[in-house]
């Protein structure tokens, strides 16, 4: 009874720890297709990691199974995210809108977001 006990304990664990694992390497998959570092790379895997037990893994998923990539992928993830009432982040979407009304791509694009979001920041409240 002990040995089947102890076999099941064990079982569980490296399932879980298998489960971890896989969401750890997707986590730093994304981290290293946005290219980040730092602070920023650490705060990304933090979410990440947490999110992939909850609606951002449904999402993914379905992304996934419908060979989903790039734009379209995004897209897709955003709205998905939004339906199942996972908290989005208004600030950076509205930077992101700003800068997509402008046109604006690339380097240009990513100090406008980034000033975009120091402004907001700083802004009271």
């Amino acid at each position: 009874m002990k040995k089947t006990l102890f076999a099941g304990l064990i079982l569980s664990l490296v399932a879980f720890t298998g489960q971890a694992l896989a969401a750890n390497a997707a986590c730093d998959a994304q981290a290293a297709e946005k290219k980040l570092a730092g602070a920023a790379k650490t705060s990304f895997l933090k979410k990440c990691e947490a999110d992939a037990g909850g609606a951002g893994s449904s999402c993914e998923a379905t992304a996934a199974e419908k060979k989903l990539a790039g734009a379209a992928k995004t897209s897709f993830l955003k709205k998905c995210n939004a339906d199942a009432g996972a908290p989005a982040d208004t600030g950076a979407a509205a930077c992101e809108k700003s800068a997509a009304d402008k046109k604006l791509a690339g380097a240009a694009k990513n100090s406008h977001v980034k000033k975009c979001m120091a402004d907001a920041a700083s802004a009271p409240k």
